[in-house]
C-alpha cells in the first residue's frame, strides 16, 4: 500500500482493480504526471497519491462528474487526505491539534471517524482528537469537519468543508 497517500477512494467489493485504473486515468486527465494508485488490502478501499492538491483534485473531479458522469463507473467516493500518521492516539492527537489551528475562532467543527483494521475505539479517537481543539462543536451543521480515516497502521486526517468529499452516486443524482 502507498504509505504517503493523499487520496482514499471507495468502490464496490471486487471492483478494486477497475477503480484503481479509473482513478489513475482520471488523475492523469486533470494534469497529474505521476499518479500512484493501489489497493489497500481492505475490500472496497483504494489509496492514491497525487502531486496535485487533494482538495483541488476533488473540485476538478466534480467538474468531470458534472460534464461526463459516465467517466465514473467504479469509484463511489473520493476523500482528500492532508496528513498521514501512524495509528496511535498520541500521533492522532498531535495531527488533529495542528489541523485544528485552521478552524476560525467563530467556526464550529465536527469530528468524523472511519476506521478499518484497528482495535482503537471511535470514542477514544474522538476524545483524543477533540481535546486540543478549543472551538465550538456542531454535530449537525458544522463549518469544518475533522475527518479521521484509520486504515490499519496508518491514519489519514483532513480538515474539510462539509462538501469536500466527492460522493459520486449522490452527485450523479443531482
Amino acid at each position: 500500500m502507498i504509505e504517503d497517500f493523499n487520496l482514499l477512494a471507495t468502490t464496490m467489493r471486487g471492483t478494486e482493480r477497475d477503480a484503481c485504473t479509473e482513478l489513475f486515468f482520471l488523475l492523469q486527465k486533470i494534469g497529474d504526471s505521476e499518479p500512484k494508485v493501489c489497493r489497500t488490502g481492505i475490500s472496497g478501499l483504494i489509496a492514491g497519491r497525487t502531486i496535485l492538491s487533494p482538495l483541488d483534485v476533488i473540485g476538478k473531479f466534480r467538474q468531470i462528474l458534472l460534464e461526463r458522469p459516465y467517466e465514473f463507473r467504479y469509484t463511489l467516493r473520493i476523500i482528500p487526505i492532508e496528513e498521514i500518521v501512524h495509528t496511535d492516539l498520541e500521533h492522532i492527537r498531535t495531527a488533529a491539534a495542528e489541523l485544528g489551528l485552521k478552524i476560525g475562532k467563530t467556526e464550529s467543527f465536527r469530528i468524523t471517524v472511519e476506521k478499518r483494521f484497528t482495535s482503537l475505539s471511535s470514542k477514544a479517537i474522538v476524545e483524543a482528537s477533540a481535546e486540543p481543539i478549543k472551538r465550538k462543536v456542531d454535530l449537525s451543521d458544522p463549518d469544518k469537519v475533522l475527518l479521521i480515516e484509520v486504515v490499519g497502521k496508518l491514519t489519514g486526517l483532513s480538515l474539510l468543508n462539509p462538501d469536500s468529499i466527492l460522493s459520486v452516486l449522490k452527485e450523479k443524482m443531482l
